[in-house]
């Protein structure tokens, strides 16, 4: 397989965040599959309060065509992640995706919201 996938995405809800509108955090990443259910990747994280980036190296692992584990390391934060996620395909390179992240360094859960792109 050993296709590419770029993509981005907004944490909709943080537990972190103590007012609306305050902080936001958007992920960036690149992920190369390694084989069709598995992929590596690099990233970054940015903030818009306190922290203002982070690089991040993380795994994906697909249960199946739309449902997948991950795990990252923050380093900048000093943080590591692991997040459960959901991939709508909309056409046939393009995805929505809805991920659930657990923050183990601030003890926090985050939603987000993304789109990736596969690179074929």
């Amino acid at each position: 397989m050993h296709d590419f996938m770029i993509g981005g995405g907004l944490d909709l809800l943080k537990t972190d965040n103590h007012a609306l509108l305050k902080k936001a955090q958007i992920g960036l990443e690149a992920n190369y599959f390694v084989v069709r259910h598995f992929s590596v990747g690099l990233g970054t994280e940015i903030w818009t309060t306190n922290q203002k980036s982070s690089f991040v190296m993380g795994a994906r692992w697909y249960a199946n065509d739309k449902v997948f584990f991950r795990f990252r390391g923050l380093i900048g934060a000093n943080d590591a992640s692991l997040g459960l996620g959901f991939a709508h395909p909309i056409n046939k390179d393009l995805r929505l995706e809805g991920l659930g992240d657990y923050y183990f360094g601030g003890n926090a859960f985050a939603l987000r919201l993304g789109l990736g792109y596969i690179l074929r």
